[in-house]
């Protein structure tokens, strides 16, 4: 026996890191339990602190801010009472199931993936890059679609254009996750956001209403943004690293770009021309002083105006339409049987998220009838204040707090309803608006999502990886993404400081200050 022992190599540094936080990160609990166990801390911390007298004032009331225990049994009779109405009168939960609906049907009947395909097939060489990067922005309207078509197709159409496909890999992954709040087009997402958001600014005025597409404006400029910062990652910095990583994975087995067929180009054609004469009558019926779309004041963006109430149902049918008309000339809807399936479909795929939202409704409920969330905003704020620090500053800080956090918690629905009951009154105290506080929640939640193993697609993610170099695993796919996730924090965090000291509007009836009475 020989008794030479061979030295395996040491990890680096960021990888040593890296498996720190896989470590710390599964043992949290599952997010839906983790919300359980808030509940339940909830409700401790309320017993526990009910009978303090806290020198603060409830900005609501105007009078001593006080802890209400939520162990008693008339809070207890009161949480079950209301703990059918608290989830399904939880904001999220109806806008995102329509949203859903309608982008069912596209994704069902294959309008989304062939709008993709063709987008790419008519793509320049020298623009395949930002292509890729912004088909990967916008297919976050079809929720997870991006994850398990443009990334693999961004790998297919490098490797056929001559270059890396660990290249195109990487530009996909970054327009898919790395920008998943930076689109131009309205998604499921702005109106869960907006929900969450409004929620935990109702815990400190209860008559603010918040517009779903609030940060529209600035998510729009955004997708700009990240296209070309990631434009220039991929190419200067990514894929010329990428060059000592030989291609040794099974190639005959490649998936392949199929072109359009002729009754696909004609579905997508009749779909897109459905869409535009949606539009069309959307405008028509909208443009006149008369317009039932309008408010009582003749405004189309009034909060009390009817198309603002109407952007999820529109949402709904700017993706259902188009979806139906390319289902029915290519022949995937030829019954009415068919039309529901896709809807189920779409539904089934939801349930997860009906479990978690179940647990953070009544989790926002017991928070905000505790007044834990009040208590925390009012010394919070009065904490900040005696900092002295610039407004810039604080959101800045909340940026890079959210970015950590998400390292360990994935969701972003979840993650943002156990932020946004502390942050948004919090901020609301410094004359800060729960719009502004949501655009610096998604810069930090989009920048880290590509660096860290617990994002659930992270793993599939390194699968497409391999099947181009068979020893790509999580340090080779987190190497390769850590200067864009490094670059969007930065940049996008500056982008957000200079966009804000401009003026630009974030979004429909969104404002940066909040007028604390």
């Amino acid at each position: 026996m020989s008794d030479v022992q061979v030295s395996l190599p040491q990890p680096s540094l960021v990888q040593r890191c890296l498996d720190r936080v896989e470590v710390v990160g599964n043992k949290l609990p599952d997010p839906a339990a983790l919300f359980i166990s808030l509940l339940f801390i909830v409700w401790l911390l309320s017993w526990a602190l009910s009978g303090i007298n806290f020198d603060a004032i409830d900005p609501r009331t105007g009078e001593a801010l006080l802890i209400n225990n939520q162990l008693t049994g008339d809070a207890l009779a009161a949480f079950f009472s209301s703990m059918v109405t608290n989830f399904s009168h939880f904001h999220p939960v109806g806008v995102v199931l329509v949203a859903m609906l309608g982008i069912g049907v596209a994704e069902y009947s294959g309008f989304i993936n062939a709008g993709l395909r063709a987008i790419m097939a008519k793509t320049a060489t020298w623009l395949l890059t930002p292509m890729v990067i912004l088909v990967g922005i916008v297919s976050h309207s079809a929720v997870d679609a991006g994850y398990v078509l443009v990334i693999p197709l961004g790998g297919v159409i490098f490797y056929a254009a001559g270059r890396h496909p660990l290249a195109g890999i990487a530009a996909a992954f970054a327009g898919v996750s790395g920008g998943f709040s930076a689109n131009f087009v309205p998604s499921a997402l702005d109106p869960m956001l907006q929900g969450i958001s409004q929620a935990g600014a109702q815990l400190l005025d209860p008559n603010i209403v918040l517009n779903p597409l609030n940060n529209y404006y600035f998510t729009t400029a955004s997708a700009l943004v990240v296209t070309a910062l990631g434009w220039f990652i991929t190419d200067k910095i990514v894929e010329p690293k990428l060059a000592k990583n030989e291609l040794d994975g099974d190639l005959s087995d490649l998936p392949t770009m199929e072109p359009l067929q002729d009754n696909e180009r004609k579905a997508l054609r009749w779909a897109m021309v459905s869409v535009v004469i949606g539009l069309a009558i959307l405008f028509v019926t909208a443009y006149p002083a008369s317009s039932s779309w309008r408010a009582d004041d003749g405004t189309l963006t009034a909060f009390a105006a009817p198309l603002m109430k109407s952007i999820v149902p529109l949402i709904f049918l700017l993706f259902l339409i188009p979806g139906l008309v390319y289902g029915i000339i290519i022949g995937k809807i030829n019954s009415s049987k068919t039309f529901i399936e896709g809807m189920s479909k779409a539904m089934s795929s939801m349930g997860y998220y009906l479990v978690i939202m179940f647990f953070i409704a009544q989790f926002i409920y017991a928070f905000g009838q505790s007044n834990l969330g009040i208590l925390l905003a009012v010394e919070g704020a009065a904490a900040l204040k005696a900092m002295a620090l610039p407004a810039g500053i604080t959101i800045t800080g909340i940026i890079i707090l959210t970015g950590f956090i998400n390292l360990f918690v994935g969701s972003a629905s979840a993650k943002w309803a156990l932020l946004a009951p502390i942050f948004i009154p919090m901020l609301m105290q410094l004359g800060i608006s729960p719009d502004l506080a949501q655009a610096a929640y998604r810069i930090g939640d989009s920048s880290t999502n590509i660096i860290t193993p617990l994002m659930p697609y992270f793993p599939l993610v390194v699968v497409f990886c391999q099947r181009y170099v068979t020893s790509a695993g999580i340090g080779t796919l987190t190497a390769m993404m850590l200067p864009f996730s490094i670059s969007f924090l930065i940049i996008w965090t500056l982008f957000l400081m200079a966009y804000w000291a401009l003026g630009l509007p974030l979004g429909l009836q969104a404002s940066y200050e909040y007028m604390v009475n």
